[in-house]
C-alpha cells in the first residue's frame, strides 16, 4: 500500500518509530529513511522549502521501494530516467483528488487515503505533472543527492549525469503565465467580499487579505505567521518622502520592500478601523497583521488559504446564478497563488518591468517578463497583412 513515509516539520527530528508505525522495511530501506530525514531536518526552519523537498524526495523513495524494489544507494541513471517517465503521468492509484492530512488519528498512524500526487479536484484521468513542477522536482532531488554524496552514502549524483534533462521540461517560445484570474473573475471575487464586509471584523479581514494579495502581489508565506516571520502592522511604514511600503521576508529568506499604492493604503485604513485602531500604524507597531477571531496569535498559511478559497466559492456561486458558467468553472479550480500571478500580470501593463520585478521579489527580470502577455488578437492582426512580395516602389526592400 502506498503510504507516507516522511513526517511533518515538527516531528522530523524524532525517532521514526515514534512518528509512524514502522513500515516493513529492509535494512537498506531503513538507511535511506535515516539519511533523508537527517537531510530534511536541516530545512526545519523553512516550512515551504521543507514541504517541497519532502514531497519530491518521498515520491522518489516510494517509487524505488514499491516499483523498482530498489534503494537510493543503488540508484542509477537509467532508473532515474524511468522515474521521470513514471511521475510525468503517474498511475491513478498514486493520485488523490483532494489533499488530505498525511496522518490519521495520531502522529504515528499514516492516513490510508493519502497519496503522493493530488489532482486538486481536477480529473485524475487527465492528470499530468506540469513543466514547472518537473523542473522543481529535479532540482530538489539533485540537491538531496549532492548531500548524500557529501555524506558518503552515495558515490555520485546521478541527476547530474542525466543527459537531455530538458526533454522532460516542455519549452515554448515564451512561457506565458496562465494560472491567473480574468478581470471578470477578480471583479466578482472582490464584489462578493465588499458586499459581506460591513464593519464585521472577520469579513473586513477577508477583504483586506484579498486586497493585499492583489495590490501587493504577495506569496501566501509573506502574509502568514511562520517560524521565521510574523507579519505585524509595523510591516507597513512611511518613509521620509511620505511613501508607504510593506516589508516582507520572502522566498529564500530575503528581505524586501513593496511599494504600497493608494488603494492598498485605503484598504489598510478601512481594515484598521474595523479593528478599532488608528488610521495608520505607528512606527514598529507590533500587533498581528491578521489576528485570529478566537484565541491568540496570527493566521497561518492554512487558515489564510481557507479564507481565500471561501471567497472564491462565493464568487463562483454568484457567477453561476448570473449564468456565467465558463468563468465560474475556471475560478472553481483556482488556488490562492493565482492571485499573485493575477497581480503581477496586471502590474506589468501599468508599470516599468524593473519596478514590478523588485516589488515581486524576482531574482531575474526574465521571470517578470513571463507575465507580459501580448494580446493574441493584436499579435495576429499585426501579422495579417504581411505580403509575400515587397511593396511596389520600395527599392530599399531587402530580399
Amino acid at each position: 500500500m502506498i503510504q507516507p513515509i516522511l513526517d511533518s516539520i515538527d516531528t522530523i527530528s524524532m525517532p521514526v518509530d515514534k512518528v509512524f508505525h514502522p513500515c516493513r522495511l529492509e535494512d537498506a530501506d531503513k538507511d535511506d529513511l535515516k539519511y533523508i530525514r537527517i537531510f530534511l531536518s536541516a530545512y526545519s526552519g523553512s516550512k515551504d522549502t521543507f514541504t517541497a523537498y519532502r514531497r519530491d524526495i518521498e515520491r522518489l523513495l516510494l517509487w524505488l521501494w514499491h516499483v523498482e524494489k530498489s534503494t537510493l544507494r543503488d540508484l542509477t541513471r537509467d532508473q532515474l530516467t524511468r522515474f521521470l517517465h513514471f511521475i510525468d503521468k503517474p498511475p491513478k492509484h498514486w493520485i488523490m483528488e483532494q489533499v488530505v492530512p498525511r496522518v490519521g488519528q495520531s502522529i504515528n498512524e499514516p492516513n490510508p487515503n493519502w497519496r503522493p500526487f493530488s489532482s486538486r479536484g481536477k480529473s485524475i484521468q487527465t492528470y499530468q505533472l506540469s513543466s514547472s513542477s518537473m523542473k522543481a522536482m529535479m532540482a530538489s532531488i539533485s540537491t538531496c543527492l549532492t548531500y548524500l554524496v557529501q555524506e558518503q552514502y552515495l558515490q555520485q549524483n546521478v541527476m547530474l549525469m542525466l543527459r537531455q534533462k530538458n526533454r522532460y521540461i516542455q519549452r515554448e517560445q515564451q512561457t506565458i503565465i496562465t494560472r491567473k484570474l480574468t478581470s471578470v473573475q477578480w471583479r466578482s471575487v472582490i464584489a462578493c467580499a465588499l458586499d459581506k464586509a460591513s464593519g464585521d471584523f472577520e469579513q473586513e479581514r477577508t477583504l483586506f487579505i484579498l486586497s493585499a494579495f492583489y495590490l501587493l502581489g504577495l506569496r501566501i508565506s509573506e502574509l502568514s505567521v511562520s517560524d521565521r516571520h510574523t507579519p505585524s502592522m509595523g510591516n507597513f511604514y512611511c518613509d521620509e518622502n511620505h511613501c508607504y511600503w510593506y516589508t516582507v521576508v520572502g522566498k529564500g529568506n530575503k528581505y524586501r520592500e513593496i511599494a504600497v499604492c493608494d488603494d492598498m493604503l485605503s484598504a489598510l485604513v478601512r481594515y484598521r478601523k474595523a479593528l478599532h485602531l488608528s488610521a495608520y500604524p505607528h512606527k514598529m507597531e507590533q500587533g498581528y497583521l491578521l489576528p485570529k477571531v478566537k484565541g491568540r496569535g496570527g493566521l497561518g498559511s492554512r487558515q489564510i488559504r481557507k479564507i481565500v478559497m471561501n471567497a472564491f466559492k462565493d464568487a463562483v456561486n454568484r457567477m453561476r446564478v448570473e449564468g456565467d458558467m465558463q468563468n465560474a468553472q475556471d475560478l472553481d479550480v483556482a488556488t490562492v497563488h493565482w492571485l499573485r500571478h493575477t497581480a503581477i500580470s496586471h502590474d506589468v501593463t501599468l508599470r516599468p518591468t524593473e519596478h514590478v520585478r523588485d516589488d515581486a521579489g524576482h531574482e531575474n527580470i526574465t521571470i517578470t517578463d513571463r507575465y507580459i502577455n501580448v494580446s493574441r488578437k493584436n499579435r495576429h492582426a499585426s501579422a495579417k497583412q504581411k505580403p509575400l512580395l515587397p511593396i511596389e516602389g520600395d527599392d530599399n526592400a531587402v530580399l
